[in-house]
């Protein structure tokens, strides 16, 4: 698989053999989840992307896929609000950006759902009876939704706040982290080896 040269810094180029391998793991996993392949292949290569923004004849480079799975698996990543489309400036292509705090729209995203599910199991007992096996079994799932959406809130709180630490923390110190990235090089043997 060939890809496209990133530089990493001024001095030296990106292992591109160890990013393919990289990007092909991580869409496995995304796979394994439950996420179809097209999107999650592409999903992992905006992630392992520089600017985290490419438009679909990049992708479909990077990938060695066709225009049309690449415009299927971008609409399934926007639809699930993991991507935005773009258009580039004085042209009619599109480019495909991750959301600045991906993971955090992702989860976000997932509240107006575990809502509906906690009001449809809500009714659910209702329906078939608060006192029946079935009634207490659909209340307990409504709970755990509510449980879970509570956490959620909560774990996202935390969240912002442990990056804004780290960030002023981090802050002084971005050159000196900049510096070791940089001098950090990865090959693709280091990333099939680290996860067999």
């Amino acid at each position: 698989m060939r890809w496209e040269y990133e530089q990493v810094n001024d001095q030296q180029p990106r292992d591109e053999a160890a990013v393919a391998a990289f990007v092909e793991r991580f869409a496995a996993d995304l796979i394994e989840a439950g996420m179809a392949r097209m999107p999650a292949r592409i999903f992992a290569c905006l992630m392992a992307s520089e600017e985290g923004v490419l438009s679909a004849a990049e992708i479909g480079r990077r990938l060695q896929v066709s225009p049309a799975a690449v415009s299927g698996g971008v609409r399934y990543l926007a639809n699930v609000h993991m991507v935005s489309r773009e258009r580039e400036p004085g042209s009619r292509r599109e480019r495909y950006r991750l959301h600045t705090d991906v993971w955090y729209s992702v989860l976000a995203q997932r509240d107006s759902t575990v809502n509906r599910w906690s009001s449809s199991l809500r009714f659910g007992a209702d329906v078939v009876g608060p006192g029946t096996p079935a009634g207490e079994r659909l209340a307990d799932s409504a709970d755990f939704m509510m449980f879970l959406q509570e956490e959620l809130d909560n774990l996202l709180e935390r969240w912002h706040a442990r990056r804004a630490a780290a960030g002023a923390r981090t802050g002084a110190d971005s050159g000196n982290v900049s510096a070791q990235a940089a001098t950090r090089q990865v090959t693709s043997k280091d990333v099939t080896s680290k996860y067999e």
